[in-house]
């Protein structure tokens, strides 16, 4: 098969289009090349997913401490957190804490 053939087959023109071969070009660079390439930006994105995820979960946290907040205003609501979270009493008083068998974190040595 000579040159000339060659020239006249259609694939042939079409592959050797210079307009298709730098827009093949163009594309390559810009999807997987550049520093803005789609790759960068789909880990971008999946780092934005990830983020707006713990976004959600803080602000929930917060809706929960703004409201455990609002009830420790109350003195009586105060007390009976002071008293189941850290232990506190009054004077005179004493506190007996009853832990059950299944709430005991279990040893290896014992």
């Amino acid at each position: 098969m000579s040159w000339k053939e060659l020239k006249e087959r259609k694939w042939f023109k079409v592959l050797s289009n210079k307009y298709l071969l730098l827009g093949l070009f163009f594309a390559v660079w810009m999807f997987f090349l550049d520093s803005n390439s789609w790759l960068v930006h789909r880990e971008l994105d999946e780092k934005i997913d990830e983020l707006d995820q713990n976004k959600a979960y803080y602000q929930k946290e917060i809706a929960g401490d703004k409201a455990l907040i609002e009830d420790l205003n109350d003195r009586d609501e105060l007390e009976e957190y002071a008293r189941e979270h850290y232990f506190m009493k009054r004077k005179n008083e004493e506190i007996f804490i009853i832990e059950y068998q299944d709430s005991l974190k279990n040893q290896p040595n014992e």
